[in-house]
């Protein structure tokens, strides 16, 4: 791994200058006059749909993504066309939660200016896709008018930070999300690039002085790369905590709150064919107390930020800051820092990461019904009127709505006299309970990929459910059907859909083709291993037909799928890049 400038910070940001050795990204930041650019000259000029260059990276920081439809590249380039441009938005969802009228507000922009779908994803936030370039503005403020926004939803920052939904069991549970909440708001960027560019507001002389302490946490270069960040309560994973950059596990004694056990480290992504890369678990490190949540927070992300690669963006994530300084080193910087050292971390035990579906009634006698949603997509198909029914609830809704790490949704907090109307809405709509689907597809997700997704190498929501109809098959033959096996996949290796924990994970790695992962944690505890490398569908089912066959003669009682291939021998686990990269060596010679 090379090795990036030991600290970044106190080496380079009182130059007037940065070496010429930087990723291309560090240079774009640098010259932004904090996340500005020429974004406001993009959006003016009529030529063309695309912004500039530069801008496609800094508008990532305001939550979107420039995407084209590649399924009419060709046909467009035949016709001298420029690509058909066009926008991805994520809006800022702390948590998950959000109230009918903000669901009302999403819905009604997919109509307007989006491509009449909502996409609920693997990070708790609404995603509109199909935005053109003049209609950006009207879609940030008409999410302004309802307190949404999409600051920090994607670029080198904190993104939106993901939070157990569950309004069921304690009032912990709402003072968990609280916390969750309070991180997000203490992590996003103070610029007021933002309100300037989307939402009219009064332009600033940009001061360098003035700006760095506008920014007391991120300073001017922000992160070497994107940051997660998660708040999980046992004995539900349902946010995947070892995911991710930087996770709270929230121990609760006899209804209360006691504080957190702190994870850091945990990352999804890595490249094809590229050693240096690798998923990895997160860490545990230690506890802390409510109180010392947002210091902790803030004091990793000033450690990645200063120690960060910002030389090989590819090997910027947390997860190598750790694996190039070491865990110890780590955690003696975050004791510096903070003044203090963690407390020893608290037992807990994970038991679950999936939702739980249909009726259920909570601590306050408010009931709560969990809905299941193919790959988080809102849409009306047929006679499954999904969208129409939740905009006709909403209207009605006296509760909440909260969107899960699972890209299902809760209609929360629904008291006893409406219970029947939105039973009868739901019914009257053909709406999903999840009790009408297998295990294995309440336990499956996909990321987009195609068409719109530029890194995507192979299809994967558009082929996911085709998919599951003939895993389906197999765990009816194998008589299986009652077995939960979480089942993930990527158009390509970013791991947006988190496949690298999933007991059967698929990554894309061209059209037709994936790499097989399996062994990971039922719980997310645990990453998987490649198996096969490039295999397409016959010989993924192929595969798939085998193991499970195994798997219905030899578990034991309760074994998980994924525990049951490591007891077997079929993978060996691993969390080190060189053995994830071994093992994929040894499944290409296969």
């Amino acid at each position: 791994m090379s090795k990036a400038p030991e600290n970044f910070l106190a080496s380079y940001q009182d130059l007037s200058e940065l070496p010429d050795n930087l990723a291309h990204n560090e240079y774009i930041k640098n010259e932004s006059r904090y996340l500005r650019g020429s974004i406001d000259g993009s959006l003016a000029n009529p030529v063309t749909g695309q912004v500039a260059e530069d801008d496609q990276q800094l508008i990532k920081f305001h939550g979107i993504y420039q995407q084209d439809d590649r399924d009419q590249r060709n046909e467009r380039r035949k016709q001298k066309l420029e690509p058909l441009y066009s926008f991805m938005l994520r809006a800022r969802v702390p948590g998950g939660i959000s109230t009918p009228q903000q669901w009302l507000t999403m819905d009604k922009i997919a109509s307007d200016f989006g491509n009449d779908t909502i996409r609920l994803t693997t990070r708790q936030a609404f995603q509109l896709h199909g935005i053109i370039k003049k209609n950006l503005r009207p879609t940030m403020q008409a999410m302004d008018d309802v307190l949404l926004d999409s600051i920090a939803a994607c670029g080198d920052v904190n993104r939106n930070v993901m939070c157990n939904p569950n309004p069921v069991e304690s009032r912990a549970h709402q003072e968990v999300y609280q916390w969750a909440k309070r991180i997000s708001e203490h992590l996003l960027p103070n610029t007021r690039a933002y309100h300037e560019i989307w939402l009219n507001g009064e332009k600033y002389p940009v001061r360098q002085n003035i700006e760095v302490l506008k920014e007391p946490i991120y300073g001017k270069h922000y992160l070497p790369r994107k940051f997660k960040t998660v708040v999980a309560i046992p004995p539900y994973n349902d946010v995947d905590v070892f995911a991710h950059d930087l996770g709270f596990i929230a121990i609760i004694h006899d209804g209360k709150l006691q504080g957190f056990n702190v994870t850091v480290g945990g990352g999804m992504g890595m490249t094809h064919g590229d050693p240096e890369t690798h998923p990895r678990t997160a860490d545990v490190i230690g506890f802390c107390f409510p109180q010392q949540v947002l210091a902790v927070a803030e004091q990793v992300v000033t450690i990645q930020r200063d120690y960060g690669n910002r030389v090989q963006r590819k090997l910027a994530r947390f997860k190598y800051t750790i694996a190039s300084h070491g865990l110890e080193w780590f955690k003696q910087e975050l004791e510096q820092r903070l003044g203090y050292a963690l407390m020893k971390a608290q037992p807990f035990e994970f038991t679950s990461n999936s939702d739980r579906y249909g009726w259920i009634k909570g601590h306050d006698q408010r009931w709560h019904l969990n809905l299941y949603i193919e790959n988080g997509r809102i849409k009306d198909e047929g006679d499954y009127l999904l969208r129409t029914g939740l905009r006709e609830i909403a209207k009605i809704h006296r509760g909440d709505f909260r969107l899960t790490a699972n890209q299902n949704l809760i209609i929360a907090n629904i008291d006893e006299q409406q219970k029947p109307i939105i039973e009868q809405l739901v019914a009257s709509h053909n709406i999903k309970t999840g009790e009408e689907v297998s295990k294995l597809r309440r336990h499956a997700m996909a990321c987009v990929s195609l068409p719109t997704c530029s890194l995507g190498m192979a299809e994967a929501e558009r082929y996911m459910p085709s998919l599951l109809d003939k895993v389906e098959q197999l765990l009816v033959r194998h008589e299986l059907s009652d077995r939960a096996i979480t089942m993930r996949m990527t158009g390509c290796p970013n791991g947006c859909a988190r496949p690298y924990i999933a007991e059967i994970g698929l990554v894309g790695k061209g059209p037709g083709k994936y790499n097989l992962f399996l062994g990971a944690g039922h719980y997310g505890q645990r990453l998987g291993v490649i198996y096969r490398d490039n295999i397409g569908e016959n010989e993924i089912l192929s595969v798939l037909d085998e193991l499970l066959a195994l798997f219905a003669r030899e578990a034991e009682a309760n074994e998980s799928f994924g525990d049951f291939v490591v007891r077997k021998g079929i993978v060996v686990p691993t969390n080190t890049a060189q053995d994830f990269h071994f093992e994929l060596q040894a499944a290409k010679a296969s």
